[in-house]
C-alpha cells in the first residue's frame, strides 16, 4: 500500500490469504468503488500486511531485547483469557471477547498509552490427547494444527496483537519456565511469621532458609532433637511435609473413565467430571498437591484490593469458605485412650443444644470399627440399629452402601437422611451429657474434622435427622416474641435460652456476645478454641495422562523427591507406545492409574548428578494439570524471550507494578467468561502470590481488573422427530395478526420448533467468522458484535441484522469517497455551527462510552453523527476526520483507508483520540416565553436542557412577570420546559 494514496490493488495480490478467509461476494449493480464485502475484504487483507510489516502494534519494553527508543511513560496491559485451540474452529460468538480487548486496546493506544495486547494458546489438555486415544496421532500435531486455525481466524479480524510476544504452552521454552515455577513452590515452605513488605505476616520462604535454620537450632525439630540427630530420610521427611508442593497419600477424586485423579473443581455438583460427564470415586492414591490452603486468608482479604465483579468475588469467597467458630471437644463416654471427638461449629453459642453427634463413615473413630462395642447399649432404639445385632455390623453394611455414593448424592438436600447408631456416645463438655454418636453419609470426611455436634432446635437438617430417630431437642435461641410460634427449627438470631451450668451462663445474651463467651469458657476449661476455618483443600496437582507438562522432580531410591536442576530444564516429554490408560472402565472404583509416561523406561530411569555423585534416579510420571501454564502466563507475555529469568522486574514493574490506581498492581484490564471465576482465577492469583513472596514480582496479584463478557446465543430448530435442521434454512410464517401475532417456522415446508441458547455443530445453527468475512468484511462483523448490546450482557445472534451495521459504514465510506470516481470528496471549508456542535458533543460522548467499556452506545453516537453528514451537500474536513478516529477502534481497517485517502502519511493507530472543545459543548439556548395571565410579559434565554424547578423561578423572577403581577400572589405556574411558562396570578 502507498503511504502517500492508500492505493491497495498491488498489495492485495501478493497479500497471502487467510486461513479461513472464504470468498467475498461482490454486487454486481454496485457503483465501481463502493463500499462492498469484496472491496472490504481487499482493504483488510492490505491493512493487516502493512501493520504486520511495520509492527504497527509492539509494545516497547522499557529494556531488552523488546525495548524501544520511546516507551511512553504510562503504560496498558491487557489481556483476554487463554484460549484452548479447539479442533472444531470458532463461530461467531468466540471472537466477542477478542473484538472487545481490541476496541478497548486500540482506543487508549490513541489515548497515548503503551498498550501491550498479546494472544497465546493453552495447548496442553484432555482433547488433544482424547484425540490420541481414539487415532493414534500425537497431541502435538493436532494441537498445532489447530492453533494454526485458530490464528487464521482471529487474524482476519485485524486484532492489533503484537505477534511477538504469542506463544503456546506446549513450547519447550514456555514448558522450561513453567517447570521452573513449579521448582519456586516445591522449594518453598509458608512461614506465617514472616514479615510481608505490605505490613502483614505469612509469606512463603526458601526451603534453603528453613534448613538453616534447623542446623543452626533457632528452629526446633518436631520431635525435639537436634538436626545433626536425624537420619538423611528424617531431614527428607521434615522438609518435604512443610513444602508448598507436596506429596500426599490421601482421598482424591478418581476418574476411570478419564484415567486421571480430578481437582474438587473439576468435579460437578453431581459427582461426575466435568469434561467428559464420568463419573468420579474417591480413593487413596499418592498424589501432588500445592498448599494453596496456606494461602487462603491472603486470597479472601486481597479480593477487596482489585477492580473485580461482585460475583466472581462471592464465588471465590465461598469456595475459600472462611469460617470463625470454635473447635470442642467430646471425650468419647469409656473410651479415655481414644482421641476426643472434635468438631467444628460457627455457633457455639448453641452447644446447650447439641444433643447427638454424626460422624463420616470415613472417620477415623469407625473407620476399623475396633472402638465400637460387642453388644448395643442399654436403651438403644430400634430405629437406631439398621436392623444389625451389633454396632460394628450395622456401621460396617452402613459404611458399604456409602461407598458406593458420589459425594453429590451424600450431600444432596432433598433426600432423606440416613444413619446409624455407633454404639458409642461422647460427653457435651458445657453440660456433661452422654449424647449418642451416629455415622450419617451427609457428613464427609473431607471437610471439617468428619464430626459435627447436631443442634436440631436451629438446624433444619438436624432437625429432620432428630425427628426420624426420636432423640431430643432443646431450643437455645429465643424466637421473636411477637412472630407466629415456631413449630420447626428457629434459624435466626436472638438471645440465649437454655444455654448455663453453675460456671457458665449464656442467657440473655445476643449472638455475638454468647459465642465469645463461651469460646472464652471452653479455653479455660481445655474443653474447646476459638479457630478459623476453611471449605479450601489443597490444590490436587497430579494427572495420570501424557499431554501435560512432566514434572522436574526425580526420586532416589528412598522414594524422596528431588528438583531437576535448573540447567537441565525443560523436562520434556518422550514419546509413548500408546496413549490411552492402561484400565479403562468408567464404571470401576477399583480400577488403578496407569500413567502413559510409565511404559518407556527409558525415560523413567536417568543417571543424574545432583550434588553427591552419579546415582540413579526414577523421574516422575504423572503430568501436570493444564492449569499450570495458565497460572502464570500473563508474565511470560511481558517478557517472551528471556532466557535467563522468568520475567525482567523492570520490565514486569513497567507494565504490572503497583500504582496509585492499582495498589495491588497486575494486568490493567482481563476480559473472559464468568466460568473461570473460581479454577483458573484462584490458582493464577495462587502462583502469583507465590512468586510475589520470592520476590520474582513486584504485583502481589496478577490482574486488577477483570471483565466478564456476556455471550453470544442463536436459537435452534427441530423438526417433529426433535432432529436439528439447518437453521440457516428455516423460514419464518408471520401470525395471523401480522406484526402483533406469533409467528411459526418451517423447513422445507414442515412445522419446526424453536430453542434458544448456545451455538453448536450439533445443534445445526453454528454461523462462523468466515462466513461474516466473506459476506460483509471484518469490519462490518467487528460493528455488529459491539454494537449488538452491553459487552457484559448476552445476546442473540441475528444475521439478517449484520447489514445495519454494514449500511453504517457504507455511509461513513460515501462521506469521504465518491462510489463513481473513488476520488475523495472531503472540502477543507469549515462546518457550520450545528455540525461543529454536533462533532464535539459526540467526541465528548463517545469519549465517556469507551472509556467505560460502553460500547454499543459509542457506536450508536457515532451513528448519529454520520447519518448528520450525509445531510450535507459537502462534508467537511473538520467534522469527518474525528469521526474516522472514533470509528478506528471499532472498524479499524475503513478507517486506516479513508484516513490515508484524507492525506495522511502515518498510520492512525498511534493518532491522538480527538477531543472535544469546551465552548462548543456549552449547551446552545432556546427563547422561553413567559406568560401573565396568557399575555406575553417577558422572553428568557435558556439552555435546552433546564429543569422545570429552574425555569420556574427564573420566569417569576423576571422583570416583566414582577411588573405584571404588581405585588399579586401567584396561585398556579405552569411550566413547559424548556419554551414557555405561564403564571396564573392570584
Amino acid at each position: 500500500m502507498s503511504e502517500q494514496t492508500g492505493r491497495t490493488g498491488h498489495d492485495v495480490e501478493t497479500r497471502p490469504a487467510a486461513v479461513g478467509a472464504g470468498t467475498a461476494q461482490a454486487e454486481p449493480d454496485a457503483p465501481p468503488h463502493r463500499y462492498t464485502a469484496a472491496l472490504a475484504n481487499e482493504l483488510e487483507l492490505a491493512w493487516q500486511r502493512r501493520w504486520a510489516e511495520r509492527g504497527t502494534f509492539h509494545a516497547a519494553n522499557p529494556t531488552g531485547d523488546l525495548s524501544g527508543p520511546e516507551v511512553p511513560a504510562e503504560s496498558f496491559y491487557l489481556m483476554d483469557m487463554f484460549p484452548y485451540p479447539s479442533g472444531k474452529g470458532l463461530h461467531v460468538g468466540h471472537p466477542l471477547g477478542y473484538i472487545a480487548t481490541d476496541v478497548i486496546g486500540r482506543y487508549q493506544r490513541m489515548k497515548g498509552k503503551n498498550v501491550l495486547h498479546a494472544l497465546g494458546y493453552d495447548a496442553f489438555g484432555l482433547p488433544a490427547e482424547q484425540y490420541a486415544v481414539q487415532t493414534g496421532q500425537h497431541p502435538r500435531v493436532t494441537t498445532e494444527q489447530n492453533i494454526a486455525t485458530m490464528r487464521g481466524q482471529l487474524l482476519r479480524l485485524g486484532l492489533a496483537h503484537d505477534d511477538r510476544r504469542s506463544f503456546a504452552t506446549t513450547d519447550p521454552e514456555f514448558m522450561r519456565w513453567t517447570q521452573w515455577v513449579f521448582l519456586q513452590i516445591f522449594e518453598s515452605f509458608y512461614d506465617p511469621a514472616a514479615p510481608r513488605e505490605d505490613g502483614g505476616r505469612g509469606r512463603a520462604r526458601p526451603v534453603s532458609e528453613l534448613v538453616a535454620e534447623y542446623e543452626a537450632g533457632t528452629r526446633p525439630t518436631p520431635d525435639g532433637r537436634p538436626w545433626s540427630a536425624l537420619t538423611d530420610s528424617e531431614r527428607h521427611e521434615v522438609v518435604d511435609s512443610q513444602r508448598l508442593a507436596y506429596i500426599s497419600d490421601a482421598p482424591v477424586n478418581w476418574c476411570p473413565g478419564l484415567g486421571t485423579v480430578l481437582a474438587n473443581e473439576e468435579v460437578t455438583a453431581d459427582g461426575r467430571s466435568e469434561r467428559g460427564n464420568f463419573p468420579v470415586f474417591k480413593r487413596n492414591l499418592r498424589q501432588w498437591m500445592l498448599r494453596i490452603t496456606a494461602y487462603a486468608d491472603r486470597l479472601v482479604d486481597d479480593l477487596d484490593s482489585i477492580d473485580w465483579p461482585e460475583k466472581i468475588r462471592t464465588m471465590q469467597r465461598n469456595w475459600i469458605g472462611r469460617s470463625t467458630g470454635a473447635e470442642v471437644d467430646f471425650a468419647v463416654v469409656g473410651h479415655p485412650e481414644t482421641d476426643a471427638l472434635r468438631v467444628f461449629t460457627t455457633r457455639p453459642d448453641t452447644l446447650f443444644g447439641a444433643t447427638f453427634m454424626v460422624v463420616s463413615p470415613e472417620h477415623p473413630l469407625v473407620a476399623d470399627r475396633t472402638a465400637l462395642p460387642a453388644s448395643w447399649p442399654a436403651g438403644t432404639k430400634d430405629a437406631w440399629t439398621g436392623g444389625a445385632a451389633t454396632p460394628a455390623e450395622a456401621v460396617a453394611a452402613y459404611q458399604a452402601a456409602a461407598a458406593a455414593k458420589t459425594d453429590a448424592e451424600r450431600q444432596d438436600e432433598g433426600r432423606t437422611k440416613t444413619g446409624v447408631f455407633t454404639g458409642l456416645f461422647a460427653t457435651n463438655p458445657v453440660n456433661g451429657a452422654a449424647v449418642p454418636v451416629f455415622t450419617a453419609d451427609y457428613v464427609l470426611m473431607g471437610y471439617g474434622t468428619g464430626a459435627i455436634m447436631a443442634v436440631p432446635g436451629q438446624d433444619a437438617r438436624d432437625w429432620e435427622f432428630a425427628e426420624r430417630f426420636e432423640l431430643p431437642i432443646i431450643r437455645t435461641v429465643r424466637p421473636p416474641e411477637d412472630s407466629t410460634p415456631v413449630e420447626g427449627p428457629y434459624l435466626g438470631e436472638g438471645p440465649a435460652i437454655n444455654s448455663s451450668n453453675e460456671r457458665v451462663s449464656l442467657d440473655g445474651l445476643g449472638v455475638a456476645d454468647a459465642k465469645a463467651r463461651i469460646i472464652a469458657w471452653l479455653e479455660s476449661e481445655g474443653a474447646g478454641r476459638g479457630t478459623t476455618t476453611y471449605r479450601l483443600r489443597d490444590w490436587l496437582f497430579s494427572r495420570q495422562r501424557y499431554w501435560g507438562e512432566p514434572f522436574p522432580i526425580v526420586y532416589d531410591e528412598d522414594g524422596h523427591p528431588h528438583a531437576i536442576p535448573d540447567r537441565m530444564l525443560p523436562v520434556e516429554l518422550p514419546d509413548v507406545p500408546d496413549y490411552s490408560p492402561r484400565t479403562y472402565d468408567p464404571d470401576d472404583a477399583a480400577s488403578q492409574p496407569e500413567p502413559p509416561l510409565g511404559r518407556v523406561p527409558e525415560w523413567v530411569n536417568v543417571e543424574l548428578d545432583l550434588g553427591d555423585g552419579r546415582r540413579t534416579y526414577r523421574r516422575e510420571t504423572n503430568t501436570m494439570p493444564n492449569w499450570a501454564g495458565s497460572s502464570w502466563y500473563e508474565l511470560r507475555y511481558l517478557d517472551p524471550r528471556n532466557d535467563k529469568a522468568v520475567v525482567d522486574p523492570a520490565i514486569e514493574r513497567y507494565w504490572m507494578g503497583p500504582t496509585a490506581d492499582k495498589p495491588a498492581g497486575g494486568v490493567d484490564l482481563y476480559v473472559g467468561g464468568v466460568e473461570h471465576g473460581v479454577l483458573h482465577l484462584l490458582y493464577a492469583r495462587f502462583w502469583h502470590k507465590v512468586l510475589y513472596d520470592l520476590g520474582h514480582v513486584s504485583s502481589c496479584e496478577p490482574f486488577h481488573k477483570l471483565f466478564n463478557q456476556g455471550y453470544i446465543q442463536a436459537y435452534a430448530f427441530a423438526d417433529a422427530r426433535g432432529q436439528y435442521v439447518p437453521a440457516d434454512e428455516v423460514e419464518e410464517v408471520p401470525g395471523p395478526d401480522g406484526e402483533g401475532g406469533e409467528a411459526t417456522y418451517t423447513w422445507r415446508g414442515q412445522p419446526v420448533t424453536r430453542d434458544y441458547g448456545k451455538m453448536g455443530k450439533s445443534l445445526k445453527n453454528v454461523v462462523t467468522p468466515d462466513e461474516m468475512y466473506a459476506s460483509y468484511g471484518a469490519d462490518t462483523f467487528r460493528v455488529y458484535e459491539m454494537s449488538m448490546g452491553p459487552l457484559d450482557d448476552s445476546r442473540p445472534w441475528d444475521t439478517r441484522a449484520v447489514v445495519g451495521s454494514q449500511r453504517f459504514l457504507q455511509r461513513l465510506w460515501r462521506n469521504v469517497v465518491d462510489e463513481a470516481t473513488g476520488e475523495t470528496t472531503v472540502v477543507d471549508a469549515p462546518a457550520d455551527e450545528p455540525t461543529r456542535r454536533l462533532v464535539a458533543r459526540t467526541v465528548h460522548e463517545v469519549e465517556a462510552e469507551m472509556s467505560a467499556m460502553r460500547v454499543n452506545t459509542a457506536i450508536a453516537r457515532m451513528i448519529v453523527l454520520n447519518n448528520h453528514l450525509t445531510q450535507l451537500g459537502t462534508v467537511p474536513r473538520e467534522a469527518v476526520e474525528p469521526l474516522v478516529l472514533m470509528v478506528a477502534p471499532v472498524a479499524p481497517h475503513i478507517a486506516e483507508e479513508l484516513w490515508a485517502r484524507l492525506g495522511h502519511a502515518e498510520s492512525l493507530a498511534h493518532e491522538p483520540f480527538p477531543t472535544a472543545d469546551p465552548e462548543l459543548l456549552v449547551e446552545e439556548t432556546v427563547t422561553c416565553v413567559v406568560q401573565v395571565a396568557g399575555k406575553v410579559r417577558d422572553r428568557l434565554e435558556v439552555p435546552p436542557s433546564i429543569d422545570e424547578e429552574t425555569l420556574r423561578e427564573q420566569a417569576l423572577a423576571a422583570p416583566g412577570v414582577q411588573r405584571a403581577l404588581a405585588g399579586r400572589a401567584v396561585r398556579k405556574v405552569i411550566v413547559r420546559a424548556p419554551k414557555l411558562v405561564n403564571v396564573v396570578p392570584g
